[in-house]
């Protein structure tokens, strides 16, 4: 009885505490879109404003690599002709990052230049990847 009664103080104490930083302006969930496949691009946008509509405080990174970083690139167009610059620069204005896979542009040989200025480059797409998840406690998901 004391253990169970010890156990359900420490829940409230973690739950509260958790409380606590979610009110303090700290993510409620920090979470990794990875894609690697341009043609998913606009839906994922789109999951990712409604993930923000649901929880404005969420802190979103999209990292891309391979066929994933065509979308960021400068003057890029879905299938119907429209630009992404318009959708990535309105996530882009609710903290959402973008980070493109230096690896990909190297073999595909881009430069730095040829990313969208809301865009990032960083060394390995996948290894950024792992760095979220494993040391940043960032969530995972692949549209």
């Amino acid at each position: 009885m004391k253990l169970a009664g010890l156990l359900g103080a420490a829940l409230f104490a973690v739950a509260t505490l958790s409380g606590c930083a979610s009110q303090q302006g700290e993510p409620t969930e920090k979470v990794v879109y990875h894609i690697n496949d341009a043609s998913v691009a606009r839906a994922a946008m789109n999951n990712i404003r409604n993930h923000l509509t649901a929880d404005p405080g969420a802190k979103i990174v999209v990292v891309t690599h391979g066929k994933g970083i065509d979308f960021l690139l400068n003057d890029a167009k879905d299938d119907k002709g429209e630009p992404y610059t318009a959708q990535i620069a309105g996530l882009k204005d609710m903290g959402v990052t973008f980070d493109v896979c230096a690896n990909t542009l190297k073999a595909r040989k881009l430069d730095k230049s040829a990313v969208v200025l809301d865009a990032q480059v960083v060394p390995s797409g996948v290894a950024e990847i792992g760095k979220l998840q494993y040391q940043e406690g960032y969530v995972y998901l692949k549209p």
